[in-house]
């Protein structure tokens, strides 16, 4: 009883035994922090993703599906003349698939507009803007009448 009431003066005084302390404490050692977002809505494009070089087209993500290419031209022509904006769309659907390409008349032109509509809101949803990357090379199909040792499928040349 009388630890008891040692424990409880010490308590209210300020002054609690180190082990009740850290009993009663809501950080621990292994307390969960994440790690700090440091590329999201300031122009630093997508995080985790290498930047590709600067460029007069933009590579828009994170679309509303009912976001079409006229609602893109108008949100990113407040930073500059846009030649071309367009949201690529399913075929079977029609509606969007959540990314589209904005293309500026100049590089400066294209930087104020990734700048300026990274990590921002569009139609409800945030979106963010970065240089698009170059397509890669595409090999052209090989056929499909043909197998690994240069015979058709019918075993003949």
């Amino acid at each position: 009883m009388a630890l008891r009431a040692a424990a409880t003066r010490a308590l209210f005084a300020g002054a609690a035994p180190q082990g009740f302390s850290r009993m009663c404490s809501t950080v621990t050692a292994n307390s969960f922090m994440p790690p700090p977002i440091t590329a999201m809505g300031n122009g630093e494009g997508t995080p985790g993703r290498e930047q590709a070089p600067p460029s007069t087209n933009l590579f828009v993500s994170g679309l509303n599906k009912r976001t079409n290419s006229e609602k893109l031209r108008e949100a990113f022509s407040q930073f500059g003349r846009v030649i071309d904006a367009r949201v690529v769309t399913d075929r079977v659907s029609g509606y969007s698939k959540g990314f589209g390409f904005v293309r500026y008349a100049t590089i400066e032109e294209a930087e104020k507009g990734r700048v300026g509509m990274d990590g921002k809101f569009l139609e409800g949803w945030v979106i963010f803007a970065e240089y698009a990357r170059p397509r890669p090379e595409r090999t052209p199909p090989q056929s499909n009448m043909s197998n690994s040792n240069g015979y058709n499928s019918y075993g003949r040349e």
